[in-house]
């Protein structure tokens, strides 16, 4: 009788225990990464940023991020509307819907994991435009988003955009 519980005792501890390490290790893994988390509320700063033609209308409003394992949900609001972006951050394409059409991203994270490229494609009349987003992190409150796009002119335009946390 004492030997069946024991083993039922052990049996116990052994399942806890495997369970405990199914549950902390995949969290462990995740916090050992080092990759960015841009999670939160951004808002921005003008003073810090570097805007250059027609900045502000391409990205330059608040927004709110969510970063989970594998998928990045970017939310911004414009005149009374909310529209929400998702990246998958394994470098596969991601396709996401605007005003007059779609757009196909992929991000990457840089070898240490603390930038992430956004690489976007887009079709306007005919014409595909690419724009590259780099994000990254300088301390946990400051967002720096380096953005090149190509203008209706088939011009460069290159920003800096900088958010405090919320």
């Amino acid at each position: 009788m004492k030997k069946k519980q024991m083993n039922r005792f052990n049996f116990l501890r052994l399942l806890s225990f495997v369970l405990g390490f199914l549950l902390i290790i995949p969290v462990m893994a995740n916090a050992q990464s080092g990759k960015a988390n841009f999670s939160g509320s951004w808002t921005l700063n003008e003073s810090k940023s570097k805007m250059g033609e027609g900045g502000r209308r391409f990205g330059g409003g608040d927004f709110v991020v969510k970063q989970e394992a594998n998928l990045l949900s970017v939310e911004r609001s414009f005149n009374d509307q909310s529209f929400t972006s998702k990246y998958t951050l394994d470098g596969k394409e991601s396709v996401n819907s605007f005003g007059r059409g779609e757009s196909k991203s992929t991000a990457k994270w840089s070898a240490d994991g603390k930038s992430l490229t956004i690489v976007t494609k887009m079709n306007f009349n005919g014409s595909e435009r690419t724009s590259t987003q780099v994000w990254t992190l300088s301390d946990s409150k400051v967002l720096s988003i380096e953005s090149t796009r190509q203008n209706r002119d088939g011009e460069t335009v290159k920003t800096t955009m900088v958010y405090d946390k919320k």
